[in-house]
């Protein structure tokens, strides 16, 4: 091995030694920091949706496709509906879910353990009745209120959907008890059947216009949608519905359906979830929402959802963020995982810098020092070389061979060329013991002769 490649490989041996303690604990707090903030999502996501066919199950499928885009699996996890998908939440068996506003009683515990994303669409009440049924109850085809389903054969879904309670409450505040409506809560396949084949006079959904039911009942012939002339004041009494107008040929202007404007009442649905669920999961969550909701709609302008208003669960700050401020810039031009691990590491990096920043200074005079170290080391042989010269001068023939033994393994001493200097400094003071001891040595020799 060269001179040269020797001391190069010494300096970075030294340097390594000198800087490794500091490298060590920084490399700690790195692996402490990243266990404690746990910057990496999961890779499956439970979402709960709801019934087959219906517009939950829709958009459950539109996330699950956007989040395999950055690797996470969503796994859909079908319901009888929003108050099935609340019970999920607490039950543990869902991270998140659509539930919609009104159709379920909240725990006095929900707010400590769910978080909204935000309302992300409306849901109409969609109150079909028969055209047939109403000319033989009421003598006449179209209907205007809600007090006029008395004594028709209603389906109000199953009781998982949260629709029965809703409908509960409508009707109670229309003063009809419970046995002036033959309720049915058929889930929405098997009561559509029975609508269609005249066992049902009228069908309840709250479901958002993608439902391929809706779609299907709004174009059939014979079958109409309730037209409900108190909407504004159906919102007034509850916080949680919404008036909204069904434009005329909304559904389809060729042939001019619904034929005239038609006033309904609307929940607004929520994107909950548990608040253990990753901030990462939350943040995808939320960030394709706004790309997913925020087109214009039967009931809707573009952008107006997702939003936070009338939000009966606090607001998740990644929901919050989502919706008030655009994608971050790291996440424009970096994949989130990287994007995402520097957003939740940038604070402990910081403050990991602002350490680790006055304890490297110690790494120059250590690493001096290690270096030094190999030249001063012989300086006490030297001495002790010295003094036994003085103190005895029957042992100078021997002293002469440590010289040179000492001497001999300066030699082989290698150091950067900045400490050198050093390094001849210690050649020159065994130089000068050497003329020393031989001094001593003529005198002795000359005292003898003599």
């Amino acid at each position: 091995m060269s001179r040269a490649l020797r001391s190069t490989l010494l300096s970075l041996r030294d340097l390594l030694l000198s800087a490794g303690p500091l490298a060590f604990l920084a490399v700690g707090l790195l692996v402490l920091a990243y266990w404690w903030l746990n910057p990496t999502p999961p890779k499956t996501v439970t979402l709960a949706t709801g019934p087959a066919q219906s517009a939950y199950e829709e958009f459950g499928k539109r996330y699950q496709k956007a989040l395999a885009a950055e690797g996470i699996e969503v796994r859909l996890l079908p319901s009888e509906g929003s108050s099935a998908n609340l019970q999920l939440l607490r039950d543990g068996q869902a991270d998140l879910a659509f539930v919609q506003g009104g159709t379920a009683e909240l725990q006095p515990d929900d707010p400590d353990t769910l978080v909204s994303l935000g309302n992300l669409f409306v849901e109409p009440v969609w109150i079909f009745y028969r055209t047939e049924a109403a000319l033989r109850m009421h003598e006449r085809h179209r209907l205007d209120s809600l007090r006029q389903l008395r004594g028709m054969r209603v389906n109000v879904g199953s009781e998982g959907s949260g629709v029965p309670t809703l409908m509960d409450k409508l009707l109670e505040a229309n003063r009809l008890d419970k046995g002036a409506v033959v309720m049915s809560r058929l889930e929405e396949t098997p009561a559509t059947v029975d609508f269609l084949a005249g066992r049902l006079d009228a069908l309840v959904f709250a479901s958002a216009p993608e439902s391929l039911m809706v779609q299907m009942l709004l174009q059939t012939p014979g079958v109409q949608l309730l037209d409900i002339a108190q909407h504004e004041a159906y919102a007034r009494r509850f916080p949680f519905l919404s008036p909204v107008t069904l434009p005329r040929g909304v559904v389809d202007l060729a042939t001019n359906v619904p034929a005239r404007d038609v006033r309904m009442v609307a929940s607004t649905t929520s994107l909950l979830a548990r608040d253990s669920t990753h901030p990462a999961l939350l943040t995808l969550f939320a960030q394709n929402a706004q790309r997913l909701h925020s087109n214009p709609g039967w009931f809707n302008r573009a952008r107006e959802f997702p939003n936070m208003r009338h939000s009966e669960l606090p607001i998740a700050k990644e929901g919050e963020r989502a919706i008030n401020e655009p994608i971050p810039m790291m996440q424009r031009y970096l994949p989130f995982w990287m994007a995402n691990l520097i957003e939740r590491m940038w604070l402990v990096l910081g403050i990991l810098l602002a350490t680790l920043l006055p304890l490297s200074r110690i790494v120059p005079p250590l690493y001096q020092f290690r270096v030094r170290s190999r030249v001063f080391r012989w300086y006490g042989r030297l001495r002790e070389i010295e003094d036994t010269v003085e103190s005895e001068p029957d042992k100078h023939p021997a002293m002469l061979k440590a010289l040179d033994a000492l001497e001999a393994q300066v030699e082989k001493i290698t150091v950067p060329l900045s400490y050198a200097d050093e390094l001849y400094a210690l050649r020159n003071h065994i130089h000068l013991v050497r003329k020393k001891l031989l001094r001593a040595q003529t005198g002795e020799e000359a005292a003898a002769a003599t």
